[in-house]
């Protein structure tokens, strides 16, 4: 097996890149270093990846002449797809950046992987195509043609798009349905980190739908496992399906109220946010929870690291990293 991990200096493809070479996996590593978010905490990540032994290439997949070559020229047999242009508020404001990166990318990466005829493309998709639906958990089964964001609908959209080149090409493809992922190393445009940072420098924390939100919070490590589970066991077709493709959801199977989710910080952390209550925001949806009975039938895996065990793991972390700054007051 040699995998190639793109968004390899991103939150999961650093996790992923990094357990897949502890595992002895051949690995190569591509991310564009967008700069989204801080690129300084991309190339930490994409330094930490250097030291065990796996070098980040700087890669734009969206060119697809460039993607066609870098497939012609590695030889990967799995690919596991996770760089995309992430965030649900920041497709209102810049929509060109989900078209570019989200479908432009993807759909260079099928070719590649189409022509180069690798054995299994594992990709990120998103609990965020779920979009308005109000039956929990959230099933595979369930219609996803509502999208609430334009990031969802590239997400969906991704989803499609694999379908048609198993279907005609007989690649196979699955699409993982990522809920909600924290731990170490995390994002700075989501909750933990956001939260994290204000409460430490002692600035209110923007409390979305006046707090009455539900998350199926998933530990990184859980969600690693899943996508490593999921990489050796390539869908086939079957007399329910005639292309080798499949959909998991990957998440924790829990809804956690945010406050919930606060509290635990405040006790990490020690100290008290200060709450500013705000309306839903447009594209967010209140309550995210998954069903995950499809990826414990092919995998045997169950996400399962309770909420205090990995805020705490996250929260070391953070710390390590940023340091505390001297205007944190004391709960």
């Amino acid at each position: 097996m040699k995998v190639l991990v793109t968004g390899a200096a991103g939150f999961i493809g650093m996790h992923l890149a990094h357990r897949l070479r502890r595992d002895g996996v051949e690995v190569v590593a591509v991310d564009s270093f967008d700069p989204y978010y801080d690129v300084a905490l991309k190339r930490a990540r994409a330094d930490r990846l250097e030291k065990a032994g796996v070098r980040c290439e700087a890669l734009d997949l969206a060119d697809a002449a460039v993607t066609s070559d870098f497939f012609r020229r590695t030889h990967v047999t799995h690919v596991a797809h996770l760089a995309a242009q992430p965030g649900v508020r920041y497709s209102l404001v810049n929509p060109a950046a989900y078209l570019r990166n989200n479908i432009d990318a993807f759909g260079a990466v099928l070719e590649g992987c189409r022509s180069g005829n690798v054995e299994h493309l594992v990709y990120a998709s998103s609990s965020s195509v779920y979009g308005a639906n109000h039956t929990l958990p959230f099933s595979e089964d369930q219609n996803v043609d509502h999208p609430v964001s334009l990031y969802a609908a590239t997400k969906k959209a991704n989803e499609l798009m694999a379908y048609s080149y198993s279907h005609l090409y007989r690649l196979p493809a699955t699409g993982l349905r990522f809920f909600t992922v924290y731990g170490p190393w995390g994002r700075p445009d989501m909750s933990p980190m956001l939260f994290a940072r204000a409460m430490l420098e002692g600035r209110p924390i923007k409390v979305f739908n006046y707090g009455r939100m539900q998350r199926d919070f998933t530990y990184i490590d859980d969600i690693v496992e899943g996508v490593v589970r999921v990489l050796s066991r390539p869908p086939v077709a079957s007399a329910t399906s005639d292309s080798p493709n499949a959909i998991y959801n990957i998440g924790n199977h829990t809804a956690v109220e945010l406050e919930v989710f606060i509290g635990e910080l405040e006790r990490l952390l020690g100290v008290r946010a200060v709450r500013q209550y705000e309306p839903l925001q447009p594209g967010d949806v209140p309550v995210t929870f998954a069903s995950i009975e499809r990826l414990v039938a092919a995998t045997g895996f169950a996400p399962s690291t309770p909420l205090s065990e990995g805020l705490a793991n996250f929260v070391d972390w953070y710390l390590e990293y940023y340091g505390r700054p001297k205007t944190a007051s004391s709960a």
